[in-house]
């Protein structure tokens, strides 16, 4: 058995929307009436903000939530995210998120639960995190590549593609340099993946869209639009 991975480019409930169809996708393909859903918000150093919006947007949906902080002195983190039925990763600095991880063991534990069928997803570093490689602003303002994520996708990511002037011009030049190609995604739009095959695209909203890119260019994928 294989997991399912929801890649955002943006949106959801850290993004201003508590009540996001991209979030409630999550509980939907977990196939549990009450899932039990773990937060890892790593990204965002395990900000104040991340963890209150959490426990806002979640608190009211059909589960049992837990969130589970690596900053300050860890309180059994690998345990508690192996009990997940669905991960929600916070969006913020790919780089430290995966080496933070890999610290606390917390990459393994993640690969298990992939492999026994369990729901993964997040926005932004949420989402670059499980492939191979992604575009990031972890190093500086002027976006750079990172071949060095989890791998449990093929290729490449890059979220927020149409919501920041460099996001697209930057993966365009990257895989046309030999950098992996791959997908992106429109803020409100997050790609499916079950097993490493990608399902379908999903949007909020309608003008959100998927992309492939790969050396010869680029080809949108359109969205299913979620309703509210």
């Amino acid at each position: 058995m294989t997991g399912t991975v929801v890649a955002m480019g943006g949106g959801g409930f850290l993004a201003g929307d508590p009540v996001s169809p991209l979030d409630d996708l999550l509980l939907e393909l977990s196939g549990r009436a009450r899932p039990h859903v773990v937060f890892l918000p790593t990204a965002a150093g395990d900000s104040a903000s991340a963890l209150d919006a959490f426990h806002a947007a979640w608190g009211a949906r059909p589960c049992t939530r837990d969130a589970v902080c690596l900053f300050g002195i860890p309180d059994r983190p690998a345990e508690r995210v192996a009990a997940a039925d669905v991960v929600v990763v916070a969006g913020g600095s790919t780089a430290n998120l995966l080496a933070l991880w890999r610290l606390h063991g917390i990459d393994a534990v993640l690969r298990d639960l992939w492999s026994g069928g369990a729901v993964l997803g997040g926005v932004s570093a949420g989402a670059n995190c499980w492939f191979e490689a992604c575009v990031t602003d972890s190093f500086s303002v002027e976006l750079d590549g990172l071949e060095d994520g989890l791998g449990l996708l093929p290729g490449s990511f890059c979220p927020h593609y149409d919501g920041g002037e460099r996001r697209r011009p930057v993966y365009r030049r990257l895989v046309a340099s030999g950098f992996p190609g791959g997908i992106a995604c429109d803020d409100g739009a997050a790609a499916v993946f079950t097993g490493t095959a990608l399902t379908e695209v999903v949007a909020d909203r309608p003008d959100a869209h998927g992309h492939r890119v790969s050396a010869a260019g680029e080809e949108r994928v359109p969205a299913r639009l979620l309703a509210r």
